[in-house]
């Protein structure tokens, strides 16, 4: 009888369905003439870090294109018209939007141009917009934006000759501009310098770790009564040597030296700011335990170092957050080192603040009982550096970054946090190899529209969100995701999603990119209360090149090991085909086949959706997927064939 229910109720939403795709296509307008440009910011927009917007001055005009699609109902910005002309080439693009029935684009001839010293267009006011296929388009000149050369358009030629003979370049119309080929960082350029990343971390670790072998300049009781003093004694380039024991002291490093314990050290501050201070290029901290730092969580006055103020954008944050107490605070102080060393920290474990290139390996940082009493067990403002075999535990954020592109972060440990890894304003990062457990927020944050993060490798698992990447052009692979409230959450545009397992959790992806520009495939769906749910935005084709998903549930296998016809996990039917007996024959009547067929064939049919044209017949990931309690719930392709065990 409750079977006979459900299978009533899987009935009424297929009707429901059938109403959602007889009304759910977006309309063409049907007028013969052209919309009118509307105000960027109405835009869903791409192409430019938010770090890049709010560090542009404010007479930078930045060549723009809003572009009206025949099957998008929202108006899409492109910040550089190459990002419009790399994104309109790339396969499937007509698919997801439907074809450009009008093009913008920022008109130079309405304004006096000129280049700034990095090369970006500046003028007085914002350039009008003209229609590009009356436009010329000034290619290889001078002129640049934050990503790179830019491609600047006139309405008038004269005007766009005379740009060409002061900055160089050459013109050439729409129609040719269309036809060039156009290189940008996407996703799989990310992808494949995840090898270079690692080679690149490890020659920066093995160049700072030289520093722990200085020679020994200085012994603590021997040479000097303190710490402090043997510090000021010591020559650079040689060692301060700390035997073993406690030692009640506030410590400042103002030279290229290294501080060493041996045996069981502990360095403890008085409970007023920070313990260890370093203001100098390759400073190395090694084989001692940190306490006794001070709990002001904001900085109040001069940060630490010699670095002065450049009036950025972030220059109030920069002093409120780094310049808080912590156990070490490395301020200026490029390719240092902090290894072997635990940190009982009050506030901030560590920061790294302007201290590039710098290597935080094999500590160990505990952080107040209460996560609303911390910050961070490890702070990098400005600070690129490698952080790599660390432990930290039961803080607010585990690892915080702030604009420190190129940060690495592996082989750490993360557990009871607020938030594991929290990046701000961080592209080009690369989060590998972690295992990231019961954070009570999100397992990785990254947040503040950054481009080209790789995020691989990693276990996350028991949060209220597991991964949670912003930004563009990201790539995100061979991550475990499990028993989290919703395991992935898919805010970014134009990455590449694959490789993941997502098991257990009670949503396994949540989308809410308003563009639906990413490439999801090769991915493992198993055990999940709902496989995936999608906000408001058109519908999502998670398939790439012809290859799919696997998704516990999905049926009907054809003749080369795939699944017959699509699968929609946000659809009543399908959503339900895992969880339901019955849904299974009822995903084959010839209503929802009918269905099948069409989605995914019109762009933006069906808002709020996802479909993947050629679901998998067994998972992608089987080692991967073998490290959760559900492997024996994902079909092979065999028992697929010989349907499901009674």
């Amino acid at each position: 009888m409750i079977e006979r229910q459900r299978i009533r109720l899987l009935v009424v939403a297929v009707g429901l369905v059938i109403a959602v795709v007889a009304v759910g296509v977006f309309v063409v307008d049907g007028e013969t003439s052209d919309p009118d440009p509307v105000h960027f910011d109405d835009t869903v927009s791409m192409g430019l870090a938010l770090e890049d917007e709010y560090g542009l001055e404010d007479d930078v005009r930045l060549p723009r294109a809003q572009v009206f699609y025949s099957q998008y109902e929202y108006v899409v910005g492109y910040y550089g018209v190459e990002t419009f002309v790399a994104s309109f080439r790339e396969d499937g693009h007509t698919d997801r939007f439907g074809h450009p029935r009008t093009v913008y684009v920022s008109d130079y001839s309405s304004v006096d141009a000129e280049l700034s010293a990095a090369g970006y267009p500046t003028a007085d006011r914002e350039p009008a917009w003209t229609d590009a296929e009356s436009a010329w388009f000034v290619v290889g000149s001078d002129a640049e934006t934050p990503s790179g050369e830019t491609i600047v358009p006139f309405a008038d030629r004269d005007d766009a000759t005379a740009f060409a003979d002061s900055h160089g370049g050459s013109i050439v119309t729409w129609e040719q501009l269309l036809d060039r080929d156009v290189e940008t960082d996407d996703a799989t350029v990310v992808r494949d310098r995840v090898d270079d990343q690692h080679r690149e971390a490890d020659e920066r670790v093995e160049d700072v770790s030289t520093l722990r072998d200085r020679p020994v300049s200085t012994v603590v009781g021997e040479d000097a009564d303190t710490v402090q003093e043997a510090i000021d004694a010591a020559p650079e380039n040689t060692t301060v040597l700390v035997p073993d024991g406690t030692y009640d002291e506030t410590l400042e490093i103002d030279r290229s030296i290294t501080l060493r314990g041996e045996g069981d050290v502990t360095i403890r501050g008085d409970g007023n700011g920070t313990v260890i201070t370093a203001t100098a290029d390759r400073t190395a901290v090694v084989g001692l335990a940190v306490a006794g730092s001070g709990s002001q969580r904001q900085g109040s006055g001069e940060l630490p170092g010699d670095d002065e103020p450049d009036g950025a954008w972030d220059e109030t944050f920069e002093a409120n957050y780094a310049g808080g107490d912590a156990g070490i605070g490395m301020h200026t102080a490029n390719e240092s080192l902090i290894e072997d060393v635990s940190v009982d920290s009050e506030i901030t474990g560590i920061v790294l603040r302007r201290s590039a290139g710098s290597v935080v390996r094999d500590v160990t940082v505990d952080s107040p009982d209460r996560w609303e009493d911390g910050h961070a067990g490890i702070l990098a403002f400005h600070s690129p550096s490698v952080v790599e075999r660390v432990t930290v535990s039961d803080g607010r954020d585990g690892i915080y970054s702030h604009r420190s592109t190129g940060l690495v972060v592996r082989d750490s440990t993360l557990e009871g946090n607020r938030l594991g890894i929290h990046l701000m304003h961080t592209s080009e990062a690369l989060l590998a190899d972690n295992r990231v457990a019961n954070q009570s927020n999100t397992g990785i944050y990254v947040m503040t529209g950054p481009e080209r993060n790789a995020i691989v490798n990693n276990e996350i698992r028991g949060a209220e969100y597991g991964l949670y990447p912003d930004g563009s052009d990201s790539y995100v692979a061979d991550n475990l995701l499990v028993d989290n409230r919703v395991g992935l959450r898919i805010d970014a545009t134009g990455s590449r999603y694959e490789g993941n397992v997502v098991a257990g959790n009670e949503i396994g992806a949540q989308v809410r990119a308003m563009l639906p520009t990413n490439q999801v495939l090769e991915n493992d769906f198993v055990e999940n209360d709902v496989h995936a749910d999608a906000g408001t935005g058109p519908l999502r084709v998670w398939t790439h090149d012809g290859t799919g998903n696997y998704w516990q549930g999905a049926s009907s296998l054809t003749g080369d090991r795939t699944v017959d016809g699509s699968y929609s996990p946000t659809a009543p039917v399908d959503r339900q085909l895992h969880r339901t007996d019955g849904a299974e024959t009822l995903a084959r009547s010839p209503a929802l086949e009918a269905i099948s067929g069409l989605q995914g064939t019109v762009p933006g049919m069906r808002t709020g959706s996802v479909v993947d044209l050629a679901p998998t017949c067994e998972p992608n990931n089987q080692d991967l997927l073998a490290e959760t309690p559900w492997a024996d719930r994902a079909w092979s392709c065999e028992r697929i064939e010989q349907g499901p065990s009674p």
